[in-house]
């Protein structure tokens, strides 16, 4: 009954007014110069540094990145006022004030070895598959995410930021802003996760998922 009800949600808010920009290209060695101040939080490889709350960056598509951190840049995320992590985003993302040198950082993020996160949450991954079940037509069936959907890559990412996320969405600290319209979505979907049980269960069970290539 379930997955009745809320694929046609899904499906009519990705697909309402969402057409996908051509970002330029970025310079990969410019970026590695500009990823310099990244590295101190996110690792020389961008693979994340759990101690100081910064998620792995590597093995995401470029053009979620991208997305992030023009919404960093523009206040659209991380403006609330209980995002601590997220504020100390905003003035990192704001130190590239053109779009161009996004690209390059992205570019240069992009050329990165995947990261292989330990997995960290205890969650119970029986019951986190099965509430992933409503995630699957977004997200995909190993978290590779599509970008036709608007929809990010969850694996090789640290699990315990898929729960501070998940957490944050539910709670309405992410995907607030009247301009956030896809972290909007995420809002509607967490709420499915009534629990924190839940929410640890589908972090436990996308940290097992294998590598798949993003789709468009």
């Amino acid at each position: 009954m379930m997955k009745t009800v809320i694929y046609p949600v899904v499906l009519l808010l990705v697909t309402a007014g969402t057409s996908l920009p051509v970002e330029a290209a970025g310079d990969a060695e410019r970026g590695k110069q500009l990823y310099a101040l990244c590295a101190a939080c996110h690792g020389p490889n961008a693979e994340g540094i759990p101690a100081l709350n910064a998620p792995a960056n590597a093995g995401q598509d470029p053009w979620y990145m991208t997305r992030q951190l023009k919404n960093f840049r523009a206040g659209i995320r991380g403006a609330h006022p209980d995002d601590t992590f997220g504020a100390q985003m905003r003035p990192m993302a704001m130190v590239l004030a053109t779009d161009a040198q996004i690209a390059d950082v992205v570019a240069y993020i992009t050329s990165l070895d995947l990261p292989d996160p330990p997995q960290t949450v205890d969650g119970d991954v029986e019951l986190g598959k099965q509430a992933y079940e409503t995630c699957i037509p977004c997200h995909g069936e190993f978290g590779e995410g599509a970008q036709s959907l608007d929809a990010p890559r969850l694996s090789n990412q640290h699990d315990w930021y898929i729960v501070r996320q998940l957490e944050n969405f539910k709670a309405g600290i992410r995907g607030g802003h009247q301009n956030d319209i896809y972290g909007a979505q995420m809002r509607i979907m967490s709420q499915m996760l009534e629990s924190d049980e839940r929410i640890r269960g589908v972090a436990a069970y996308i940290a097992t998922l294998e590598y798949r290539p993003g789709v468009e």
